[in-house]
């Protein structure tokens, strides 16, 4: 798996969450790059930033214990923060706490989108934490899996705690200020849980496209892409959902006939493993179901490659000659759109070649914490997207033995072990029923990831909002002028419920219950 190289990347919101195949390798990048784009397009148009903007934002480091749950181990490591103080009134003013997650967190995470855009109206303090064993906060050691076993969702939680009480002695925050957290995608479900687990230090929470419950076999996620491919709202049809069945059957088909069509697919789609093998196929095929799973998950976001409107139009022959066009030639020149914008050359790689580059325990230069994501998803969370129900626009390839077979080849993790730690983190958390009042869960309809969320309001103060069309994190994106009138809508939504925690932050502290 190439690695695309970013410096000072944002929060990593958009960065995909599966388990690191040859799907997740290109989702991941995908998100890398929407990201970067979206912060550089920000810096460049001055957003968030007015006097004294040369001086932000500023960067701090936390001690922090590498085993915060064993008191006679006294091991630490170094953890990455970022600061916006632009707009903070001190004294009793509230804190907006944006945490990483699987990825680089960059000065943007401050600077960009939400809480950051949200930080004038009432006069907060804006720090983001990067997670524990992504970007520059790795512990010394490497990532061998004897250092592996202190990276989990409890152990960044953890870190929230500590990092809270530390970051209030360090800038002098008032004892009655509020703390709200922030996050989006994997960091999304920790900003809930964070207040779910930790009620008398976090006020509140923002839970953006946050998928809370853990899941083996995420089928799920291509049912949401097939229903989105037919959605005329985002530029879909029946047509294109037909089309891209028919494309991946012709993919297939030539598979199937080996030799010079075998050898001709490969050039076309810029496989770069061999495709002689029944695992290197399915890496193929993964990565072309990541490329369509992108289009969704990523519609309508500044710095996506292809929306869905646009992929439909490649794929039905629009722009061209339709008669001399077809949904194969279709998917031809998306893959080349893609990989030029990612800077890429190829699409997919052999599967030995994917588990030698998770089997490094170097940490990586890029944003992108490949191996770590991989273990969380074998030990907490699973997430695997498979393609086996029959509705699904896809190959059936890869199963899901394949990609769990990545913990048992990277690891030497069972099938078994993560089949039971996906139903430990179910069982910690609670799943979709997580039981945290003063969360406001925030997810598109089409985001894939939405299923595994909060999309009804679970009580008087366990909010949800679904917003119509809106994509993965689509919320937190800084504002655009072509932003859909259901994302200005929601947005709206999130303000008020701000202010009304911020009021009620205020009684308490008049009361001096805070």
């Amino acid at each position: 798996m190439t690695v695309w190289l970013a410096r000072w990347l944002g929060p990593l919101l958009l960065v995909s969450l599966w388990g690191l195949s040859a799907p997740a390798s290109l989702l991941r990048r995908l998100g890398e790059h929407i990201q970067q784009f979206q912060e550089s397009s920000a810096q460049g148009l001055g957003l968030s930033l007015g006097p004294g903007a040369a001086t932000l934002p500023k960067v701090g480091w936390l001690e922090q214990l590498l085993d915060p749950f064993n008191v006679s181990d006294r091991r630490s490591f170094l953890q990455r923060y970022w600061v916006n103080e632009q707009h903070w009134v001190g004294e009793d003013g509230p804190i907006f706490l944006h945490l990483g997650g699987e990825g680089s967190l960059g000065p943007g995470s401050v600077m960009r989108g939400h809480p950051a855009a949200l930080a004038p109206a009432w006069g907060a303090l804006v720090i983001s934490l990067e997670h524990r064993f992504y970007g520059l906060s790795i512990p010394a050691g490497g990532l061998e899996m004897a250092q592996l076993r202190f990276l989990s969702s409890r152990h960044a939680l953890a870190d929230v705690v500590s990092a809270r009480l530390a970051l209030s002695r360090l800038f002098n925050v008032s004892s009655s200020s509020p703390w709200i957290c922030f996050g989006g995608s994997y960091a999304g479900s920790l900003a809930a849980w964070a207040r779910l687990k930790f009620p008398h230090l976090i006020f509140a929470s923002v839970a953006s496209s946050a998928p809370v419950r853990a899941v083996l076999d995420f089928s799920e996620y291509n049912d949401v892409v097939s229903r989105s491919l037919m959605s005329t709202a985002i530029g879909g049809s029946l047509e294109c959902r037909a089309a891209v069945s028919a494309a991946f059957a012709e993919v297939e088909r030539r598979l199937r006939l080996g030799g010079a069509a075998q050898a001709a697919l490969r050039t076309e789609l810029s496989a770069c493993g061999t495709l002689g093998s029944a695992e290197n196929q399915a890496e193929l095929l993964g990565a072309l179901q990541a490329l369509v799973g992108g289009a969704v998950q990523y519609d309508g976001q500044a710095g996506a490659p292809l929306s869905v409107r646009q992929l439909c139009g490649l794929l039905l022959g629009g722009g061209g000659n339709r008669s001399h066009s077809t949904p194969y030639c279709g998917l031809r020149r998306a893959v080349q759109i893609v990989l030029h914008s990612l800077g890429q050359k190829c699409l997919s790689f052999s599967r030995a070649e994917t588990v030698a580059q998770l089997k490094s325990t170097e940490p990586q230069l890029s944003g992108v914490g490949d191996r770590q994501w991989l273990y969380q998803t074998c030990t907490e969370f699973g997430f695997y997207v498979t393609c086996e129900n029959p509705r699904c626009p896809f190959s059936q390839l890869p199963a899901l033995p394949s990609q769990l077979d990545l913990c048992e080849k990277v690891f030497g993790l069972s099938a078994l072990s993560v089949a039971q730690a996906v139903a430990q983190t179910n069982s910690y958390y609670g799943g979709q029923t997580p039981g945290a009042n003063q969360v406001l869960f925030v997810n598109g309809d089409t985001d894939p990831w939405h299923v595994l969320s909060v999309t009804q309001a679970l009580g008087s103060s366990e909010s949800a909002l679904l917003i119509r069309t809106g994509s993965h994190c689509l919320d937190m994106a800084p504002e655009r002028p072509s932003d859909s009138p259901s994302l200005r809508l929601g947005r709206q939504n999130i303000f008020q419920q701000l202010q009304t925690w911020l009021k009620l932050a205020k009684e308490s502290q008049v009361k001096g219950e805070v």
